[in-house]
Formats: structure tokens, sequence, C-alpha cells
């Protein structure tokens, strides 16, 4: 299963992907790198179209796509970065969708996702209520479903960020992901440890929802309990099956953050980078000892070389 996604696989999805998704900006940050005592980069995945990475893998399984399923339509189910992204490029391919959300789904991601043509479907409390609900959607109308994160396709398609990262700071060392389902940390881990074995990745997540960490500690997939956090792109119950295996072989470490590290790292992106960042794509903030972040941070390596921002 940790094979079931290759370099040659992300290196492909860059080529198809070519020209439809933006090369973000990868700006080094003076006042964070000052902070931290390291040269801190920040990846600006918020700069794409819909706002966060996951365009990246939606576009590439849309592309990938034969005439028939193409002609029946997709369905996904989202927190709402996921269903965006797949609405969006639906659309511009000429692909019906269909995007189900939990009832609480931020509306402005609800109304943009209509707005590119979507069919909007709001069910449920939670992401596991919605993707159940996508499910029989899939088969009651014969939709292709594409997973916000279990797909080879997708992870692929997200790995594309890590070889955009060795052209834009090639003294790279170290890389720290934001971990919910585990797709984004496994491709950028699968890339980056083929093109730069020596690179550190280091997953985040909210310890309110460490989906990925439990699984980790369990060594195998175990769903954790439902919990409100800020991080909410990224409060995943239970990983699956592609990622916890590629987050074995390839990820270095996955640690939690609490709530009021998220928040403080929300406003001091806003504050220094001048740039708005949601909870599930924040820097892990230097302010907040709560969990020993700065120390932590400090002993992976001696120069931070990139973070992503959803």
């Amino acid at each position: 299963m940790s094979d079931s996604v290759t370099f040659g696989d992300v290196r492909a999805a860059a080529t198809r992907l070519k020209g439809l998704i933006a090369t973000t900006p990868c700006p080094y940050s003076e006042t964070l790198s000052r902070l931290t005592g390291s040269r801190v980069f920040v990846k600006l995945e918020n700069l794409q179209m819909t706002g966060s990475f996951k365009e990246r893998g939606a576009a590439n399984v849309l592309l990938m796509l034969g005439d028939d399923e193409r002609r029946r339509g997709v369905v996904a189910a989202s927190a709402g970065n996921h269903g965006l992204a797949v609405a969006f490029h639906a659309s511009r391919l000429g692909i019906a969708s269909v995007i189900v959300m939990p009832e609480w789904a931020p509306l402005t991601k609800v109304v943009a996702a209509r707005r590119h043509g979507a069919e909007v479907v709001l069910h449920g409390d939670n992401y596991d209520a919605a993707y159940a609900r996508a499910r029989e959607i899939e088969a009651e109308r014969g939709l292709v479903f594409i997973h916000p994160f279990d797909d080879p396709r997708v992870i692929a398609g997200q790995g594309t960020i890590a070889l955009e990262l060795v052209d834009q700071v090639p003294d790279l060392e170290a890389v720290v992901v934001p971990v919910g389902g585990g797709g984004l940390a496994g491709g950028v881990a699968v890339a980056l440890k083929a093109l730069k074995p020596a690179v550190r990745v280091i997953g985040v997540q909210s310890e309110e929802v460490p989906g990925m960490r439990a699984a980790l500690d369990a060594g195998e997939r175990v769903t954790v309990p439902s919990a409100p956090t800020i991080a909410d792109g990224i409060s995943v119950r239970r990983v699956g099956e592609h990622t916890l295996a590629l987050a074995r072989r390839y990820v270095d470490d996955v640690v939690t953050v609490s709530e009021e590290e998220i928040a403080n790292a929300i406003l001091l992106l806003l504050e220094i980078e001048k740039t708005v960042v949601e909870g599930a794509g924040r820097w892990p903030s230097p302010r907040s000892s709560t969990s020993g972040w700065l120390s932590r941070a400090r002993r992976w390596c001696s120069s931070w070389a990139a973070a992503t921002s959803t």
C-alpha cells in the first residue's frame, strides 16, 4: 500500500496540471525566521483560485477520468475545500458535480461551489455523515466518487507542491505540513524523499482530532472521537489506508498543536505576512508554549525550510 503513489506519479501529475494550477509563491519570512531562530519560508497555497492546495488533487483526478466517467458526473464529500476544488475544476472541464458538505460548512464555500455549477447537498453534523451520504448518492445516481484524500491520484496531485518547493528553496531541510486525512503529507513526502532524502517531513494536526497521530501510535487505522476545532478543514477522525501507509514509510513525525496555538498562528500570519489563512493551514505559532512547539522545532532541524498554507 505504501507503493500506491510513486515519484513518477507525482511528476506525471505535475505535467498534467501544467497551466491549470497556479505555481504559488514561497516567500522568505524575515519576522518568522527571527522569532524561531531559523530560516522560514511560507508556501502560500491559499493563493490558488479556490483558496487551497486541494485543487491539485481534485484536478488531477478529473483529468484522468475516462469519457464515460465524465459523462456520468462526479460526487465528492468535503468540509469545504475539496468540494469547492472539485466543483471549480469540474465546471472548467464540463463535468457535472454533486458536492456533499456537513450542515455547518462555511456559507462562503457553499455559495462558491454553487456558483461553479455544482449541486450542493448539506447533510449531517460532521464529515463522516456527509461522506456516507455522498457514497449513497454515488450508488443511487451512478456517479464517480472523488475521495478527498485516500485516492492515489489525489495524493499524487497534492505532491506536486514538493516539486515547486525544491525549486523555490534549494537548500530545503524540513517541511511542515498540515495533516487531516493525510493526502497532502503523503504526496509531499513521497516526492521529497525521492528528490532530497535528507529533508524532514513533519505533519501537524489539531490535538482535538489527532486522527493520524492516533493511527501511527496504534499501528493501524483507528477512529478518534469527534470534537470541535478551529482547524475544521483537517478534522478527520479516521485516516485512509493509502495515506497511513505513506505516512508510516515517508513522514518523519506527526505532532499535535492546541487550539490556542492555532488561533495565535492565524493572527500571527495576518499581522506579519498580511495573509489570511484558515485554521487548517496555520503556521504553528511560536507565541504559544502550550505544547512546546518552538523547542521541538529546533530539535528537528537547524533550519526550517518551508511550511504549507492552505
